[in-house]
């Protein structure tokens, strides 16, 4: 028996803790299945490991163990001589009645909703769904599923640091960057190919030097935990690409790992590797739904134990959806608060990741599908547990549903994504006004965000993300082009605040290509100069395009990870990484930037106009103006002190947004006595740095040419 499952040491006629736990006589397994009136345990044999997402083949062969214990709701058993490695699933009878939920069918093999590892699973084989012909709430299937489910494997917890391994980098320093694990380094040269597209490719040596140079703190992963295709996506030849649409939340998705098995091993080797280089795991993670779909999709985990606990459903069984999704997870019963919080706790104590951001969050604040309450169980479960509180926890506070738009209803332990932050500077660049609007999304969202005790980093801000356009394709084409999804091009937003400067899509007019850029790096120095948390996806860094898709969640079954809109590193756009790495530095030498307090007034942050003079009422209600200049004051020594920067300075910044044409611009006078200032970054350089610059004073004239983003600093 494996050494490490000797932590483990069962209690006799415990139901708890529920999964599979090694231990040095057997293997305990207990499952949550109140309403059944019997389960087996299903112990597989057979040939390897079959691929995610593809159907099994007639070989496996089950040995049927009688779960008797019945505690709680939780059926458990103890099985002497198994171990680590072993294959299983149960059976699970009860009534069926699908009018009020109960789909218990014993042809079915299902997953464990705790298996810390997966095999196999296909949501199209027609042995998966519990019910018979067409009609969901028709009579009982027979056909066996064994050869077909989703299996779960017994996997001990291995114990990858002592302790408490978490950076907890503050709030205020923290730079965030989305990654999708496969398509980050797929196609990237100096990454050793067998580690490409895998867990061990995101901490390679040459991602974490890219990221480093960056300045980024935290990769937030995409879907890591295991999941499966969706029934209708599957059945148009294409496979989930991005996850949302979770089979196991314990498991590690198997196509990440270097080889199958290994999964658990490289995620736990994948974050210590990121943290000795200094940076945060955040895990993307779906809990308000499955990949179950709706009452007519297949009964692979969840529902075949307890539909009612797990899912909303109304009063004739048919699913609530409230995701858009086919299914979602009730977020009032204990049963979900379970799974849930055990899931989240899992990956923070045994892996050491530091936070989660939360998908779709606004549904686990919806007990019965009903009103919003930031105050739900759910939510309060997940802010008061000692560990999850500990950790970065985000929201996105949106759902399906017009209730269900929350930006900046969260209660304070939270941050969120801040969609209104990327409409008003997506906007700004794109039309060249609204400085009302931008003034108050570069000072940290105070109007969203203050009410109720929080913080400017309670703002995560975002110009794209990967539900949308690439920043390249957003100033590249003015609508969707998602015909590759097989969906004829009604999926994804088609409210994008995009542009083309005259062209739809790829072009070799220079003077196009120059406005592009221009547009780009204006909306990249935006993000890494506006107080608040900034999120930068993962590739727009190098200009990496989508072609247009702005939904691009799936791709054809059988495409490899290097054409899976994986990031082209041999054309990167290195001018434009080294202007949002020299962006950031300024972000960490200017503290104002990463205050934990909002701005206040003109002693902290005065707003001037293109001619240097204060704005007026008249100024702010005018959105014609296309420039806004912000002058940030040195914050008190007793508030800067404690705030990371790369230098000892605490200087004076001014920042210059201007989205119009060739212009002569003012330097401001603010209250107070004014030393010389240094512009030290233009995001029209090739790589925003300005060298050996003057110093200039307030009053003084700067020629612009065009868009642009301006930074003088307070001279040392």
């Amino acid at each position: 028996m494996d050494p490490v499952c000797a932590s483990y040491s069962p209690t006799a006629g415990a139901a708890f803790p529920l999964g599979a736990h090694a231990h040095p006589l057997g293997t305990r397994f207990a499952v949550h299945a109140p309403q059944a009136t019997s389960v087996e345990l299903c112990l597989i044999d057979g040939d390897g490991p079959h691929p995610i997402d593809t159907p099994g083949t007639a070989d496996r062969v089950e040995r049927r163990v009688p779960v008797t214990d019945h505690t709680f709701g939780v059926w458990h058993v103890d099985v002497p001589d198994v171990g680590p490695g072993q294959r299983y699933g149960y059976r699970v009878d009860g009534p069926w009645d699908p009018r009020r939920g109960l789909r218990f069918n014993p042809h079915k093999v299902l997953l464990d909703p705790y298996a810390r590892r997966i095999e196999g699973g296909d949501t199209t084989a027609p042995s998966t769904y519990a019910y018979a012909g067409d009609d969901p709430f028709g009579p009982r299937s027979t056909t066996d599923s064994l050869q077909d489910a989703a299996l779960g494997v017994v996997t001990p917890e291995p114990r990858l640091a002592p302790g408490d391994g978490r950076l907890h980098i503050p709030w205020s320093r923290t730079v965030v960057y989305e990654v999708h694990v496969g398509s980050l380094t797929a196609r990237h040269p100096d990454v050793p190919e067998h580690l490409r597209g895998t867990f061990l490719g995101v901490s390679s040596a040459p991602m974490v030097e890219h990221m480093l140079e960056l300045g980024v703190t935290a990769v937030e992963l995409l879907p890591v935990q295991a999941f499966l295709t969706e029934p209708s996506v599957l059945e148009r030849g294409m496979r989930n690409h991005w996850g949302y649409s979770p089979a196991a939340w314990f498991a590690p998705h198997p196509r990440y790992a270097t080889a199958p098995g290994r999964e658990v091993e490289e995620f736990g080797r994948m974050v210590a590797e990121l943290h000795a280089a200094g940076i945060e795991v955040i895990m993307d993670v779906v809990y308000n739904h499955t990949c179950e779909a709706g009452v007519s999709g297949p009964s692979l985990s969840l529902r075949g134990f307890d539909a009612p606990g797990y899912y909303l459903l109304d009063d004739k069984g048919r699913d609530i959806d409230i995701t858009g999704c086919g299914n979602t997870v009730n977020p009032a019963t204990v049963t979900t608060a379970r799974l849930v919080c055990d899931s989240l706790r899992y990956w923070a104590t045994v892996f050491d990741v530091d936070g989660f951001r939360f998908d779709l969050a606004s549904v686990l604040g919806r007990p019965g599908g009903g009103a919003f309450d930031p105050q739900a169980a759910l939510l309060v479960a997940i802010a008061a547990d000692p560990i999850l509180s500990d950790c970065k926890l985000i929201a996105e506070p949106w759902d399906a549903t017009a209730e269900g738009y929350r930006t900046g209803g969260f209660d304070t332990r939270w941050s969120e994504w801040n969609d209104r932050y990327r409409d008003v500077v997506r906007s700004f660049w794109a039309s060249g006004s609204g400085v009302d609007r931008i003034a108050s999304r570069l000072a940290g969202s105070a109007d969203i965000f203050a009410a109720g005790g929080r913080h400017p980093w309670a703002s995560l801000n975002f110009v794209t993300a990967h539900d949308g356009f690439t920043v390249r394709d957003l100033v590249s084409y003015k609508e969707k082009h998602n015909d590759a999804n097989g969906e004829n091009n009604r999926d994804g937003t088609t409210n994008n605040t995009s542009v083309n400067h005259g062209v739809e899509g790829p072009t070799s007019d220079p003077e196009i290509l120059e406005e592009r850029d221009r547009h780009v790096r204006a909306l990249l120095a935006s993000l890494a100069l506006s107080a608040g948390t900034p999120m930068l996806l993962a590739g727009d860094e190098l200009g990496h395009s989508q072609g247009g898709n702005n939904n691009a969640y799936c791709v054809p079954l059988a495409t490899p990870a290097e054409e899976a809109y994986a990031i082209d590193w041999e054309s990167a756009d290195h001018d434009l990484a080294a202007t949002v790495a020299e962006a950031l530095r300024i972000r960490r030498r200017v503290p104002a930037l990463q205050r934990h307090d909002f701005f206040t007034g003109s002693d902290d942050l005065e707003w001037f106009d293109a001619h240097g003079n204060p704005m007026t009422v008249d100024g702010w209600n005018d959105h014609t103006i296309p420039t806004i200049q912000a002058w940030y004051h040195p914050l008190p020594e007793a508030q800067g002190a404690g705030l990371h920067a790369t230098s000892g300075a605490n200087p004076t910044m001014v920042a210059i947004l201007h989205a119009g044409d060739d212009a002569d611009l003012i330097l401001p006078e603010p209250e107070g006595e004014v030393a010389g200032l240094r512009k030290v970054f233009d995001s029209t350089a090739p790589t925003g740095t300005v060298h050996e610059s003057e110093i200039l004073k307030p009053g003084d004239a700067i020629e612009v040419s065009g868009p642009c983003v301006i930074v003088l600093l307070g001279d040392d």
